[in-house]
């Protein structure tokens, strides 16, 4: 059994306050670690308990996501993502699902969206699904054909045989009541043929309810249902049956394994590798010490051993520490992308011992392999050798880290110029690898690194005084202790400005190109979406020239070996009419709106490898695969949308075939508001960016979280750093040095440190924010100077704080020569 040895017993009890700065690094470590994986742990396990289909045993719906598949046998891979929409099923598998031996009943459930007269939107249902939601008529009787039964809200005291106007995708209709309920929210019931003729997708449906014969258990029934339909359905029994009813969950899943998986992974990479640093940078600081129990005789296992002993004793309690803080922050993200509508309300944070322990066991590995790194060669030179490199930093390169330092540098060139050449989501992705790795490489050739910047930014400080010219000549001779200070910083400067100015350079393109392709006067909307007459309405309004009407979704687009998501509008109208309210800027082709043909966003159609005249495989918002023929590209599809086809092609594949708004040249507000809510460019360009708000606050997010992080890393170490040098300021006060003179020398340090991370952090911000803002937009990055400047004064001011604080409390208690 392993028991701490008294040597390392003794230095944590004698000497805490040489591992306070371990055990913040150590603890912030654990922090992020738990969060990201409390935030994975809950994508995976992430359930909504069935609520409409709770007396329904056994449900049957569409596989909800599309599926790319490439490669035969053992390369065989499947890229499956969400269907932008809803899948459905056909309406001819409820007869094979009810005709399985255990099933009493099956009953199709479809569920879509009426308007009423009034503009109002209500949800209508089959009939039939009342067998397992338990509705029951408070008057009159199921409807029949042409019949309708309704909530009492839906019609205002209305009665048994009144008449309803309700308007579905197929236009306008007029229905006879034949029963009221009084169920809570609007609701209309028709006969279940009729719904599955009026919901926008005819001959499919939502899902189907298995009811069972007595005795048969859920679990028989599922096998049953699932033999008799085979790979055309998913059948769900027990707790996954309200996955059927929220096609939200899906997305909000992936959502929250990709902020605990990848940018969790990211996050927890660079918060155990800067706890590394800070345990290494412990060793190194007690070099003396360790230099003196060699020469007295410690052997090397025993070096090692005591500081091994020492991170046991220190990394679980700092990992624990940081438990209770992570799970603080995953519970208010979680609790935000809810409050954002990003999270369906009955999905709840999953908090397990899993990733609490996982957080300490990372921790307590980090500060291990750091300590025995770090502890080679103090335990294994000769004691002579130790004392000496005690007192004088070696200045030979390591000859393990700097090859790794350089190889890393030429890894993140070789991928920036890789982004360069990519477009789309790739180039994203490439980015991601050259901040990493410039990050990487800054890291292992921190000392030749530090040491450059000691040369360059101490140039002008050798003519600005005695205090700045010392401050200098410690940088440069110090480059370890200035590298293992600017690391951090270099950190925080790097990964903030790219999560945030990658927001900023995409906004602004949107912006540009919404100002510049807007030309319509009016645009006019509905929450409950527009009744399929509109355009009409619109075109009959005076002085209204042109009016289209829009159904905005998205639809999947085979890109690079991967289906990613793009931005549609669905046309009601002529092309002609179209380019009157809207311009795209055409560069190829002639845009036409009819079947079968569509018009893509230039940089899509060259990151799916097509032009005009080719084919563009695609899946439509219910994932029906299909490859219409491209007859033109334009180039503002961000600000826009990044496929234009005709209405028509996109019926039956939407769960609302409402159209989303309608865009007309001339007329009056006052005029338009009989058809919905007008709004102008100015309005309509402001309500557009509500809807990025969410991906702007995902990325302040993470940037405040990784940036937040690595300023208290670097003042953290900037902390240690100077609290180590309590012999050399008290030296310098002995040999007549004033408390001024030793305080500005130490700002003037602090300043080198921050801007020496300033610019190495700006130049891996800019050798990733290039490329992909190249292939992302076209454009060069946007960085807003305000910002910017923000940062830098943040980091300048965070750089001074955590350098001159400690150093006033060193040399406190000296007397002025």
């Amino acid at each position: 059994m392993f028991v701490p040895n008294g040597l390392a017993r003794a230095a944590v009890r004698f000497k805490p306050a040489a591992f306070v700065g371990t055990f913040v690094a150590l603890a912030m470590a654990a922090f992020i670690v738990s969060a990201c994986g409390i935030l994975l742990e809950t994508g995976l396990r992430a359930s909504v308990p069935p609520v409409r289909y709770a007396d329904a045993p056994v449900v049957a719906a569409a596989d909800q996501r599309a599926h790319l598949v490439t490669g035969h046998g053992d390369d065989r891979e499947d890229d499956a993502v969400p269907v932008p929409d809803r899948a459905w099923l056909d309406n001819s598998l409820v007869a094979k699902a009810g005709s399985v031996a255990g099933a009493r009943a099956a009953v199709l459930d479809v569920t879509f969206p009426v308007q009423t007269r009034e503009g109002e939107q209500v949800t209508a249902h089959g009939w039939g699904s009342t067998a397992f939601t338990g509705e029951r008529l408070s008057s009159g009787q199921a409807p029949g054909a042409g019949e309708v039964a309704l909530t009492k809200g839906v019609l205002a005291n209305g009665r048994v045989g009144d008449r309803v106007t309700l308007t579905t995708a197929d236009g306008p209709r007029t229905f006879r009541v034949s029963g009221l309920l009084k169920a809570g929210a609007p609701t209309v019931w028709f006969t279940d043929i009729e719904a599955v003729r009026v919901s926008g997708h005819p001959g499919r449906v939502d899902a189907i309810a298995v009811l069972p014969k007595q005795g048969v258990s859920a679990g028989t029934l599922k096998s049953q249902v699932e033999h008799a339909l085979g790979n055309r359905a998913e059948v769900y029994a027990g707790g996954d049956r309200g996955t059927v009813e929220d096609s939200s969950l899906a997305e909000a899943k992936e959502l929250l394994v990709a902020l605990g998986g990848s940018f969790g992974g990211i996050a927890a990479t660079v918060a155990v590798f800067t706890a590394m640093g800070t345990v290494a940078l412990s060793v190194a600081q007690r070099a003396r010490e360790f230099a003196l129990l060699r020469a007295i005789g410690t052997t090397p296992r025993q070096i090692r051993r005591s500081i091994a002993t020492e991170n046991l004793l220190v990394a679980p309690l700092a990992g624990l520490a940081g438990l209770l803080p992570g799970i603080a922050l995953a519970g208010w993200w979680f609790g935000q992308l809810k409050d954002k509508g990003a999270i369906p309300e009955a999905v709840d944070l999953s908090v397990s011992y899993i990733p609490l322990l996982s957080a300490v066991g990372a921790v307590l590995l980090a500060a291990l392999l750091a300590g025995y790194a770090a502890a080679r060669r103090p335990a294994r030179i000769k004691p002579g050798q130790a004392l000496t490199e005690a007192s004088v930093e070696r200045l030979r390169p390591g000859w393990i880290r700097t090859p790794l330092g350089i190889a890393a540098a030429a890894g993140g060139c070789v991928c920036a110029g890789l982004a360069a050449s990519l477009t789309g989501e790739d180039a994203a992705n490439a980015a991601l690898g050259i901040v990493m790795l410039f990050m990487l490489a800054v890291a292992l050739l921190g000392p030749l690194v530090a040491r450059a910047c000691a040369a360059l930014f101490g140039l002008p400080l050798r003519g600005a005084g005695a205090s700045a010219s010392l401050a200098a000549a410690n940088s440069r001779t110090n480059a370890r202790r200035l590298a293992s200070a600017i690391t951090p910083i270099v950190l925080a400067m790097a990964f903030s400005s790219v999560l945030v100015f990658m927001h900023t350079s995409e906004e602004r393109v949107t912006q540009e190109q919404q100002r510049d392709g807007i030309v319509a006067d009016h645009i006019v909307t509905s929450d409950a979406g527009l009744a399929p007459d509109a355009v009409r309405a619109a075109t009959r309004t005076p002085e209204v020239t042109a009016a289209v009407g829009l159904l905005k979704t998205e639809v999947l687009v085979r890109a690079n070996g991967y289906l990613d998501s793009a931005s549609t509008q669905g046309v009601t109208g002529s092309a002609r009419d179209l380019a009157r309210v809207q311009d795209l800027k055409v560069d190829k082709g002639a845009l036409s709106l009819e079947r079968g043909e569509i018009a893509v966003d230039a940089s899509l159609a060259e990151n799916a490898g097509a032009g005009v005249g080719d084919r563009m495989e695609l899946r439509l918002p219910d994932g029906t695969k299909t490859s219409p023929r491209i007859v033109a590209t334009y180039e503002r599809g961000m600000g826009l949308s990044q496929v234009t086809m005709g209405q028509a092609d996109l019926a039956g594949h939407v769960g609302s075939a409402f159209l989303t708004e309608v865009w007309t040249k001339g007329g009056s507000a006052g005029d338009l508001a009989k058809v919905g809510t007008v709004l102008d460019r100015a309005d309509y360009t402001t309500a557009q960016s509500l809807d990025r708000e969410l991906n702007a606050w995902a990325n302040t997010v993470m940037a405040a979280v990784l940036g937040g992080f690595a300023a208290v890393a670097a003042a953290n170490t900037l902390v240690m750093t100077v609290l180590d040098r309590r012999r050399e300021l008290g030296t310098l006060r002995l040999i007549g040095s004033t408390r001024r003179q030793v305080m500005r020398m130490i700002r003037w340090e602090a300043l080198l440190v921050a801007l020496a991370g300033i610019a190495l952090g700006t130049a891996i911000a800019l050798a990733t924010l290039v490329p992909m803002m190249k292939g992302l937009t076209g454009q060069a990055p946007y960085i807003p100077p305000l910002v910017y400047g923000s940062f830098a004064a943040a980091i300048v001011i965070l750089g001074l704080t955590a350098a001159t604080v400690p150093a006033r409390a060193a040399i406190r208690g000296t007397l002025d020569p």
